[in-house]
């Protein structure tokens, strides 16, 4: 039984492909999240993502699970956890933990993509990101638009698109406070928009994928002896640290992207 799941979540999730859970950051949470992002940039620079993407008119981190406890503790979260369950099944882990911050009076905008190029195969969806609002997400600050029901559709935009970057007749916008986190069915197309104000807009994303798949970033190799020594054996299972399928998996490399090369 998933005891933490909010009411209509399944049905949402199925129906839509994504569930806002408004306010699910703890103030005191959000805030040492922000400060180390912050403090990342910093101390990163200009080789901040490079451990997978850099992306045009926009800052990225990389890695994060390396880099903080602020970090280990949000993607473990019994609700956000129990959340990811209902895409994915019980057989899941950690695929990525990355976050992106959208420049202030930036003119990018992202293609629709579904993360790492993933259609849903025989045995159903298999990629699930959680957006976390780390600013408030609005209409003209680089908001995610979203195609709600194109999880069910198997395909891809660049398959069914003319031009991914164009706007999408049945898309909307995905805005909300910091401090929310989305559920995103991520075979559901979606992509940035542009930043038109003169603050960044930042959102950390942890990214799910089922057992089965290639870790989009490989944990076991990202991260530092001393970082792993210390994981708890919950976490270090979240992360696939000791799992001999997931060595395999990633042994020729994932670091697959919806859209960036």
């Amino acid at each position: 039984m998933l005891s933490n799941v909010l009411p209509n979540a399944r049905e949402q999730l199925e129906t839509q492909g994504f569930f806002i859970l408004e306010g699910f950051m703890s103030p005191e949470l959000l805030a040492r999240i922000r400060e180390r992002v912050d403090q990342l940039f910093e101390l990163e620079g200009d080789a901040a993502g490079s451990e997978f993407r850099q992306e045009e008119q926009t800052r990225r981190l990389a890695n994060l699970v390396d880099k903080g406890e602020a970090f280990q503790e949000a993607i473990q979260l019994p609700a956000l956890l129990d959340h990811i369950r209902l895409v994915l099944g019980p057989d899941f882990k950690l695929s990525s933990l990355n976050v992106r911050s959208a420049n202030p009076r930036s003119t990018w905008v992202q293609p629709l993509h579904a993360d790492n190029g993933a259609v849903a195969d025989e045995k159903g969806y298999w990629v699930c990101n959680s957006v976390w609002m780390l600013d408030d997400f609005t209409a003209e600050n680089g908001a995610i638009r979203m195609v709600p029901g194109s999880h069910k559709w198997g395909r891809l935009p660049q398959q069914a698109l003319g031009h991914p970057m164009a706007a999408h007749p049945g898309e909307m916008l995905l805005t909300g406070h910091a401090g929310t986190v989305v559920i995103m069915n991520a075979h559901m197309w979606h992509g940035g928009t542009a930043n038109r104000t003169s603050s960044p807009r930042r959102a950390m994303h942890a990214f799910y994928c089922r057992r089965d798949k290639p870790q989009q970033q490989y944990q076991m190799q990202l991260l530092r002896p001393e970082v792993q020594k210390e994981l708890s054996a919950d976490l270090r299972w979240l992360l696939a640290l000791d799992d001999k399928l997931n060595d395999r998996l990633n042994a020729t490399g994932s670091n697959q992207s919806g859209f960036l090369r």
